[in-house]
């Protein structure tokens, strides 16, 4: 189980290292840049990059941390095409 300090430290690590966050049903979330994920108390809250930049987003959607069921790096190189999901 994963806790707010958890995911906080990875977010916050330097250099910033691209990230996926897969939850307890399945769904998983690229984040290519730092500016694109706020992490409070018992949530995530994940910007969906827009095709015109890694640092804006389009809409968001809000995790729950406990259903957090892994945090996993991602290549260094810049975000796929389309919304920033895979």
């Amino acid at each position: 189980m994963f806790t707010t300090a958890d995911i906080q430290t990875r977010v916050r690590q330097q250099p910033f290292v691209p990230l996926r966050i897969v939850t307890s049903s399945g769904e998983a979330y690229e984040i290519h840049h730092p500016d694109l994920i706020m992490v409070g108390r018992r949530d995530l809250i994940i910007g969906i990059a827009s095709p015109e930049g890694p640092r804006h987003h389009d809409q968001v959607s809000r995790v729950a941390i406990m259903h957090v069921t892994a945090v996993e790096d991602l290549p260094a190189s810049g975000p796929p095409s389309g919304n920033g999901q895979p």
